[in-house]
């Protein structure tokens, strides 16, 4: 059986059939009428069409053919359909998944399947171009694929991603163009300065528009479109791409097999395309020249004929920093297969892999140092040769899953040398050795165990007892009972975990169904940090705390179905909103000696403290001092120590004190004395003098901390006596669109019934101004199916006219506001919803709030 796959040339309009296990056959001339470089190029560009790869880890790949790339996307923009069809094409998979019939392979978890949503990030492995599709001297990549939430309550599962992928697809919904958590996780990604590629998807629906989601690529996203791929249009019907870089057709029929047309046969057939080819490969050549010494050298001398090898290496180059002043822009339709194997092709072409990536940077105590910095001054103090390094590996934990089958398991990339099985590995957070019972390679929810994990390899690791998000892994030559002294604290930047939003309380029936609840309430805020939990010693009710209410009825779905907590054994309340509360006034210094014994241990330590609202902070400077945020509170800890005092000569380890004191604050933070809700918007000084504070021996590392937890508590109790501690509780950005005759009943109540506010009324297709500094003027698109036509899909009956609210208001309101809405406008509306911080509580709201409360 010959597969339905094609190539269409000049060869008399031939179609050329190409057999799974014959090469391509074709005319003498066919390589000079195509415009393609050799037999081999045609060849390969078929059999990534028809053949699959069902290797994976037969072998391990060369750091310089691995990708490691994420999928990043708003919900339903088709990020999990997208992944399901580069596996099919790849060969991972014979069986094409779909996400509304709960087949995917990186959707696996029941919930995930039931509700048509990914809810935890899904790691996935494949090669592309298979192996036996490479022509003699070209080896298949290593995709490392993960498959992120789109939902805004998973939003920290996407964020403790991001910093380990090398790569990102950033995949928009062409009817909604750029929406509200596409641009957070876009920013998400500019931090990690992670190298992009977008990717315009869903093509083929109605209203899909590429020219307005190009416009918002540069005026919402800030980034200059390299418009790779335009798309090819059959009257107002979406049937394939343009590949604008090697001037070629490739066009999908409905079943997702594809033909390749060389650019003659497209001007013979419809020379306006072929014009608007060529205008838009001119205009990709030329914005690149602009930024790339190199490719304008080219340009000058090849004009409008450079060779489609540089225009790559030349987009390669603009990328990879991660800046993403420049994104080359893909077109296609995943649920119809269309773009997606160029899309693959363009993974692998543009996106760095790990050794093209900048240096990593290692944490020493409060400052920041390049690795091989860290490595070049060990090899000073040790005198270690230069072919034995200080430090075997290192690795980044970035996420702990807990399975049914193999326990907790951790998710680690390496950075530098290999991880084994058979190592001790150090982990400075908790400053102690750990070591695997196993390493996997993972795939979805398949599992192969491995003897090591290489530089740029992700994995998992089971055994480790105690690894978390944010942990740093190394290893050291030789069986060390120690880390050295100088290493012991070096560690790779984690990710902060956003404060909580919203809360659900958990009150036990008996004893025996308190420590059930709690055993698994530790798992689970292991698995997930952004899940909080305490427990009111007085009343034994426990409070879970999550980032919003999809957030937390995910975590009661878990907490009853993973850990088997029965509903009846405990009293479960609604989720509502979690207030904070927030400092009004400087206070202070307030001074507190904690001179009490711990463990039946005599002792003693002080320390001083000073708070302030963060609106209110100033700079301090001195020796040995640091600032670190945590839950929107800023800590500024102080070690004052005379100019002339050698290190060697202090009775204390200045880092372990300041983690002590650091441990204490935030613990001080975590109750305020006006709701028993956390504290934020603080900053936090601290001040530890060795001659005051500290008593040698006397001061352990519980009496430093517990003087910090006193010092602070002591200050928020002397701020409420003045009326000086405020509430604030948490906002959404809002986005409703909404019928026109449904507009002002929606405005009026969201400003007077929901305590919002109305920031901008606009119509969708009204021209963006960007604030980027990007003239749109400038930003090249080409004409689509509509703009010389007023239809070609005959009369519509009523057009509705839809307006576009943007605002902001209290996330207590906005939770269950879709119902609301779908009577107000007879479910012709959108609302999405995204974070908005804390705003201070007053007026009318706050003494409801009072009074609730009595």
């Amino acid at each position: 059986m010959l597969a339905a796959v094609s190539v269409r040339g000049s060869c008399h309009g031939k179609r050329l059939l190409v057999s799974p296990a014959l090469k391509l056959k074709w005319p003498a001339n066919a390589n000079a009428q195509l415009g393609l470089r050799s037999r081999q190029g045609i060849n390969l560009i078929a059999s990534r069409l028809v053949h699959g790869d069902t290797t994976g880890h037969n072998h391990e790949p060369k750091t310089e053919s691995i990708r490691n790339i994420g999928i990043i996307a708003h919900v339903d923009a088709g990020k999990t359909t997208t992944t399901e069809r580069m596996l099919f094409q790849s060969g991972r998979t014979r069986h094409l998944g779909n996400v509304d019939h709960g087949d995917t392979v990186t959707d696996f978890l029941p919930l995930e399947r039931e509700r048509g949503i990914t809810i935890q990030s899904a790691a996935i492995t494949f090669n592309w171009p298979p192996s036996h599709m490479c022509p003699p001297g070209l080896e298949p990549k290593t995709i490392n694929l993960i498959d992120t939430p789109g939902h805004q309550d998973f939003r920290y599962e996407v964020d403790r991603c991001l910093p380990i992928l090398d790569g990102a697809v950033c995949i928009l919904d062409s009817v909604k163009g750029v929406e509200a958590h596409t641009e957070r996780v876009w920013q998400s990604a500019q931090l990690s300065k992670i190298p992009r590629l977008i990717f315009i998807n869903k093509l083929d629906r109605d209203g899909a528009s590429f020219k307005r989601s190009v416009h918002e690529i540069a005026s919402r996203l800030a980034t200059w479109p390299l418009l790779c791929q335009i798309p090819w249009w059959n009257k107002d019907e979406f049937t394939g791409v343009i590949d604008v870089v090697h001037e070629l057709g490739l066009r999908f029929s409905s079943t997702g097999h594809m033909s390749i047309t060389s650019k003659e046969t497209i001007a013979r057939e419809n020379p306006a395309l072929a014009t608007e080819i060529e205008i838009a490969r001119i205009r990709l050549i030329e914005t690149l020249s602009e930024h790339d010494d190199a490719l304008m050298d080219e340009f000058i001398e090849h004009e409008k004929d450079v060779p489609a090898g540089s225009i790559k290496r030349a987009i390669r180059r603009l990328i990879k920093d991660g800046e993403a002043k420049f994104s080359p822009v893909f077109a296609g339709a995943s649920l119809r297969n269309i773009g997606v194997q160029p899309l693959l092709d363009a993974v692998v072409d543009y996106l760095p892999s790990p050794v093209d990536r900048p240096e990593l940077q290692i944490i020493d105590g409060t400052k920041t140092f390049p690795f091989s910095q860290i490595l070049e001054r060990e090899i000073k103090k040790k005198k270690h040769s230069h072919h034995q390094s200080p430090i075997v590996a290192i690795a980044h934990v970035f996420k702990v899953v807990d399975d049914p089958r193999r326990g907790m398991m951790s998710f680690a990339r390496v950075y530098h040398g290999a991880l084994s099985r058979s190592n001790q590995m150090w982990n400075s957070h908790i400053h102690g050795f750990e070591k695997p019972m196993s390493l996997l390679h993972v795939s979805a929810n398949d599992y192969h165990e491995l003897q090591h994990l290489s530089t740029g390899q992700i994995g998992a690791m089971t055994g480790l007892k105690s690894a978390r998000t944010g942990d740093t892994l190394i290893t050291f030559p030789g069986h060390h009972s120690n880390a050295p002294e100088s290493l012991r604290n070096i560690r790779i930047k984690a990710l902060e975990t956003p404060p909580a939003v919203a809360f659900i309380a958990i009150e036990p029936y008996t004893k025996t169904a308190g420590e059930k609840i709690q055993d698994a309430l530790k798992k689970l805020s292991r698995e997930d940090p952004s899940i909080r939990w305490t427990k009111d010693e007085k009343s034994e009710q426990l409070v879970l705390s999550g980032m919003g209410l999809l957030h937390l009825e995910i975590a009661q779905h878990r907490l009853r179905t993973h850990y088997k907590i029965e509903k009846e054994s405990a009293m479960w309340g609604d989720i509502e909103v979690e207030y904070s509360e927030s400092l009004l006034a400087p206070v202070g210094p307030h001074r507190a000696l904690y001179d009490r014994p711990l463990r039946d241990k005599p002792g003693k330590a002080a320390c001083t403290v000073t708070l302030e609202p963060v609106e209110a902070r100033h700079q301090h400077e001195s020796l040995l001092e640091s600032c670190i945020v945590r839950d929107t509170n800023i800590f500024h800890i102080v070690i004052p120590l005379p100019a002339d005092t050698a290190m060697k000569g202090i009775a204390f380890d200045p880092e372990t004190v300041r983690q002590q004191l650091l441990n204490g604050a935030i613990a001080g933070l975590a109750r305020g004395p006006r709701r028993n809700a956390p504290v934020r918007r603080c900053h936090v000084y601290i001040e530890f003098n060795p001659e005051t504070d500290f008593f040698g021996v006397a001061s352990t590392g519980g009496h430093i901390t517990n003087a910090a937890i006193h010092a602070v508590r002591d200050a928020l109790k002397e701020a409420y006596a003045k009326g000086q501690v405020g509430i604030l509780e948490p906002f959404s950005n809002v986005h409703i669109s909404c019928p026109e005759e449904a507009s002002n009943s929606i405005q009026h109540d969201l400003v007077s019934g929901r305590g919002g506010q109305v920031l901008e009324v606009r119509r969708p297709d009204d021209d963006l101004s960007s604030e980027s500094g990007i003239d749109l003027s400038k930003v090249y698109v080409p004409p689509g199916p509509y703009d010389s036509v007023q239809s070609l899909r005959g009369p519509k009956k009523a057009v509705v006219r839809m307006l576009d609210i943007i605002g902001k208001a209290p996330l207590k309101e906005m939770m269950k506001y879709d119902s609301q809405l779908r009577s107000m406008t007879g479910g012709r509306h959108s609302l999405q919803l995204d974070p908005g911080g804390f705003e201070l509580v007053t007026g009318p709201r706050e003494r409801a709030l009072e009074e609730a409360r009595l």
